[in-house]
């Protein structure tokens, strides 16, 4: 592990703040298993991120613990509209990054964010960097505050 010098991983570096260090590994970070194990930490620390597009054409950010499922119902009814998986182009279009690499912060464009309630169980987090391994770690609280994402139960259960 060490510190990312990817232009990626420094817009990601850069709207964190000084106090967050972005993070690179040899291998790939691209799935939340692939962080986990690369980090030593466990699966539900991932703060995974999974775009999709509303039916009006809004991107949509559910960040959501390594060992969630996203429920779309839950999405849905928080947003007040259907969605459907965002597709690779419009991933890319929007945030500005490629999938598996996708941070909460620092988009291309505005999205609607959803945090998952199930992250306030972890001193720390990690989420994705800018890249497909790159990462970075930080609180709970400081997330949602940086992402300016709402808490909300996202989880299949």
């Amino acid at each position: 592990m060490r510190a990312s010098t990817h232009r990626q991983a420094l817009r990601v570096g850069a709207a964190l703040g000084p106090s967050h260090t972005v993070v690179e590994f040899d291998q790939s970070t691209h799935t939340a298993q692939e962080a986990a194990d690369a980090i030593g930490c466990q699966l539900g620390q991932i703060a995974k991120s999974i775009l999709f597009r509303s039916q009006t054409g809004k991107a949509v950010l559910v960040i959501a613990s390594g060992v969630n499922k996203v429920d779309e119902k839950k999405i849905r009814a928080l947003l007040g509209e259907k969605i459907e998986r965002a597709s690779p182009d419009f991933v890319k279009e929007t945030t500005g990054f490629e999938v598996g690499g996708v941070p909460p912060v620092a988009h291309a464009q505005p999205c609607t964010m959803f945090i998952d309630e199930d992250l306030k169980a972890y001193p720390s987090i990690w989420a994705a960097g800018g890249t497909a391994n790159a990462v970075f770690e930080i609180s709970y609280e400081k997330l949602v505050e940086v992402s300016g994402a709402i808490t909300a139960d996202v989880a299949k259960r």
